[in-house]
């Protein structure tokens, strides 16, 4: 039996799929692998390259490969579906993993360490909290409104909501006021989290060199700062700046052919929050620069001079993603743009 050199694995929540292939691509085994039987057969096999999808579990588990010996590779899944030879099975999957990991082409997720998953954790917490206070707040809302009861929307007019809920001049039925009591409970015990979280990452901001360097950007403060450095790629991943902001889904979706550049509305792929927090950073500069005023001869005095805004918040955030690459991939720190002449 040849020597295997490529083995694409499957990964599953019990039942795993491994397929081994030889250095010429001839098949040496397919083998199902129980969750607790995993470890122990790779242990048993000669140090090789080990490919896998890059999903949720998929980093744990190349960093427990790694410490075998094992050369570990992640390609995003939608790089494998090509590889997929009609049905889709288990068996399919773990071959198609295996043949595209050997493509020249192909292009790979970095294995993130425990502290940099930590993090990202941290953040989705966070984005869980904040649609929890928004949900909530719209739910206040809403319910006093039915009792003819207004008031506006935004996070900031908290306070007045729970005034308006606990006013005796507001005549409502108790037991409403008294399940509203229960939201604005739940409402102030969240604000008090987000509140906790953001001096949490506030603080691993300030601990982080390449988040300070990040922060020297506009528009970039601590929570985009540690988003950066927990969830984007290693900046020697890209070879510029442009690939970056187009990982990140802010370049034009392109369908051209016969050499005619047809390029359309913005691809959103990559990162989605990443992304989002990018536009949102965009935004305050942006909207800064238009109350101040845009020194003359700039590139965003131009673009807010003649392009719609929303186009013009999108192509700020392209560019403080190359400007994102540029700082992590060169050690420096942000520089100003001079006006020209």
């Amino acid at each position: 039996m040849s020597e295997v050199h490529t083995i694409g694995l499957d990964l599953a929540k019990s039942v795993f799929q491994a397929h081994g292939a030889d250095g010429s691509g001839e098949v040496v085994f397919r083998k199902r692998l129980r969750r607790k039987q995993v470890l122990a057969f790779f242990a048993d096999q000669p140090r090789c390259l080990v490919a896998m999808e890059a999903c949720g579990s998929a980093h744990y588990w190349g960093r427990e490969l790694a410490r075998l010996g094992h050369k570990v590779k992640l390609i995003p899944p939608i790089y494998v579906k090509p590889f997929v030879k009609r049905q889709k099975n288990d068996a399919a999957d773990a071959e198609a993993i295996c043949e595209a990991a050997n493509r020249p082409t192909m292009r790979f997720v970095p294995v993130k360490s425990e502290e940099r998953q930590g993090i990202a954790v941290l953040l989705r917490t966070r984005e869980i909290l904040i649609r929890q206070r928004t949900q909530t707040i719209n739910a206040l809302r809403g319910h006093l409104a039915e009792f003819g009861v207004i008031v506006p929307k935004g996070a900031s007019n908290v306070a007045k909501l729970i005034e308006r809920i606990a006013s005796p001049e507001i005549s409502l039925p108790e037991v409403a006021r008294a399940a509203l009591s229960y939201l604005t409970d739940s409402l102030l015990r969240l604000e008090d989290q987000v509140r906790e979280l953001d001096r949490e990452i506030a603080g691993l901001a300030r601990a982080n060199e390449t988040a300070r360097r990040l922060m020297t950007i506009p528009g970039i403060g601590p929570l985009i700062a540690v988003a950066m450095v927990a969830l984007a790629p290693p900046p020697e991943t890209f070879r510029r700046g442009r690939d970056f902001a187009a990982w990140l889904g802010l370049t034009p979706r392109q369908n051209s052919t016969g050499g005619k550049q047809r390029l359309g509305a913005t691809t959103k792929m990559g990162e989605r929050s990443l992304r989002r927090l990018l536009i949102i950073g965009a935004n305050s500069v942006v909207m800064w620069r238009s109350k101040k005023g845009a020194a003359p001869g700039t590139w965003l005095e131009g673009m807010l001079a003649r392009k719609p805004a929303m186009l013009v918040r999108v192509a700020q955030a392209n560019k403080m993603a190359r400007i994102v690459w540029a700082i992590m991939s060169g050690n420096q720190t942000y520089q100003a743009p001079v006006a020209q002449a």
